[in-house]
């Protein structure tokens, strides 16, 4: 687990999704390895021990991607979620659309806690910055926090991208969706968004599916 200690950490603890993916290691009976960023090839090299699996937060996966051999498998916190509890089929499907965006497409991202917003915040600063380089768009974006109410008909929106929803029930999750994916507008969620942008997409989505060729197969 790559875990880095960046101005988004909260003071003195690990983020929610990282102290979920330890409690679900633990309940299944195995070893969960703790590591900042920097720590992970000098780890590699000197134990020669080989995870099972390396989860990585999905803000760095550029990074971990050069530090994780292809041996091992890779993903990120948020596919984590994506999983296991968020809309993966049609994440799937809706992930690939954000290479079709055009100039003036509306994009809406939802957020399901309200947290502290820092000057470098993933939803509002990064991920737009990242996808606007990415497509080389004049993008339009709207951010929602919570529950709160959707701006306009969800059909105005080209794509919708939501967080983890480290929070959220499944059904909270799908329930949040579902107007979305009731009227074909793509969806996707923060690491597997990510993830396609920076060109592993693929490898972060490869330890939940057995053909990535139509993602139906899932292990």
């Amino acid at each position: 687990m790559i875990t880095p200690i960046d101005i988004e950490a909260p003071q003195g603890r690990l983020i929610l999704p990282q102290v979920q993916a330890i409690r679900d290691i633990l309940d299944n009976d195995c070893v969960a390895i703790v590591l900042k960023e920097k720590e992970v090839d000098a780890f590699l090299r000197k134990t020669q021990i080989k995870p099972k699996l390396a989860i990585t937060d999905s803000q760095i996966f550029l990074q971990a991607a050069a530090s994780v051999p292809e041996s091992i498998p890779l993903t990120g916190f948020s596919v984590v979620l994506a999983r296991h509890k968020g809309d993966f089929d049609n994440y799937l499907k809706g992930t690939p659309k954000v290479a079709e965006l055009k100039d003036g497409d509306k994009v809406l991202i939802l957020e399901s806690c309200s947290h502290h917003v820092s000057c470098d915040d993933i939803g509002r600063v990064k991920i737009p910055r990242w996808l606007s380089d990415f497509t080389g768009k004049k993008l339009d974006y709207t951010v929602v926090t919570g529950l709160d109410n959707i701006p306009g008909k969800i059909n105005d929106y080209a794509i919708v991208v939501q967080c983890g929803g480290c929070v959220l029930t499944i059904k909270q999750v799908i329930s949040r969706l579902k107007p979305a994916v009731d009227a074909g507008v793509p969806v996707t969620n923060y690491g597997m968004l990510i993830a396609y942008i920076q060109g592993i997409y693929d490898r972060a989505i490869q330890p939940f599916v057995k053909n990535l060729s139509d993602g139906s197969e899932y292990l």
